[in-house]
C-alpha cells in the first residue's frame, strides 16, 4: 500500500466527482429514479454475462449452504438474489431503484422464488439485522464514505464479507486520461482504490480475480461522441484545457472498425473478501 496517499479519501473524492455519470448512480437523486429508463435491459444484460462460468459466482456460492441467511446490498434487478436463494434459507435484497425493484419482484416471481425478502432503500438509510453472508455486487460506488459503508457490513454480518467490484487494467485509455487530467490512474472509484481503503481499517482480505477475463470493450460513432463520453465519465463539464490532449489519446488508442471507434477493452471484476470476526 502506497504511504503517502489517504485511499479512503480518494475514494470518497472520486465517488462524488463520478456519482453525475447514469451508469454508477444507483440510488435515487433528487426524487428521480436514475435507473427508470434502463432497468428492463438492465436483467437481460447480465444473463448474457451468465451465461459464461466464473469465479467470482463459483467462489460466492461456495461460502453458501442450505442454513445461511444472505445480504445482498445494492441487489439491482434480482441476478445475485435469485442465484443465492436457490442455495441458502433465506435472502435479503437492499434496492434504492423502485424501477430496478420492479424487476426484480417480477423476475423472482417467473422463478417461482420465495425466500427473498425486498427492502426498499439506500444501504445507509436501511436497518438490517444480522445475516450469516453479506454481498455487494457493484453497487458501492456511491457510497461516498466507504468506512461507514465497510463498517456497517461487518456490522451486520457474522460470518464473511464479500465486495464485487470493477478492477481497471493500469494501461487503459481512462486510467491516461485521469493521469493527464487529475494526475492519477483512477478515473472512478474500483476495486484498486477499496482494497488499499480495506488496509487503512486493518481490513486484510482475499482476492479472487475473475477469471472471465476483460469485459467487452465500448464503441464510439464518432471521435466527438468517444471524446464527450470520456468527459463525462471524468466529471469534466464544458470546455476543458485538456481537451485536445485526451482527443489525441483517443485518436491514437480507439480503433476503426465496421461498427465505428472501438475501446481496447481495459476492465475486469475482482471479488474481495474477508471474515468480520477476524478484525474486530
Amino acid at each position: 500500500m502506497t504511504a503517502d496517499i489517504d485511499w479512503l479519501a480518494l475514494w470518497g473524492e472520486l465517488s462524488r466527482r463520478s456519482g453525475h455519470h447514469g451508469n454508477r448512480c444507483w440510488a435515487p437523486a433528487d426524487g428521480e429514479d436514475a435507473w427508470a429508463e434502463r432497468a428492463r435491459h438492465y436483467l437481460e444484460r447480465v444473463r448474457r454475462r451468465w451465461e459464461t462460468p466464473d469465479s467470482s459466482r463459483t467462489t460466492v456460492l461456495a461460502a453458501v449452504s442450505p442454513e445461511h441467511s444472505v445480504l445482498d446490498i445494492g441487489a439491482g434487478a434480482g441476478a445475485w438474489a435469485a442465484l443465492l436463494a436457490r442455495r441458502a434459507r433465506r435472502v435479503t435484497a437492499v434496492e434504492p431503484s423502485p424501477a430496478m425493484r420492479g424487476v426484480m419482484e417480477r423476475h423472482l416471481e417467473d422463478e417461482g422464488i420465495d425466500n427473498v425478502r425486498i427492502v426498499a432503500g439506500a444501504w445507509h438509510e436501511v436497518t438490517i439485522p444480522q445475516h450469516d453472508i453479506s454481498l455487494c455486487a457493484h453497487a458501492m460506488y456511491g457510497w461516498h464514505d466507504l468506512a461507514h459503508g465497510i463498517r456497517g457490513m461487518e456490522h451486520i454480518t457474522r460470518e464473511r464479507c464479500f465486495l464485487l467490484m470493477r478492477a481497471p487494467t493500469a494501461d487503459g485509455v481512462m486510467a491516461e486520461a485521469s493521469r493527464r487530467v487529475w494526475g492519477h490512474p483512477h478515473d472512478s472509484p474500483n476495486f484498486w482504490i477499496a482494497y488499499n481503503a480495506l488496509g487503512q481499517l486493518g481490513i486484510h482480505a482475499d482476492v479472487v480475480m475473475e477469471d472471465r477475463g476483460l469485459w467487452g470493450p465500448w464503441t464510439h460513432d464518432t471521435l466527438d461522441e468517444a471524446l464527450a463520453d470520456l468527459k463525462d465519465r471524468l466529471a469534466i463539464p464544458g470546455p476543458h484545457e485538456a481537451d485536445a490532449d485526451l482527443r489525441a489519446l483517443l485518436a491514437e488508442r480507439l480503433e476503426s472498425r465496421d461498427r465505428g471507434l472501438v475501446w481496447p477493452a481495459g476492465v475486469r471484476s475482482a471479488l474481495v473478501t474477508w471474515t468480520p470476526d477476524a478484525v474486530r
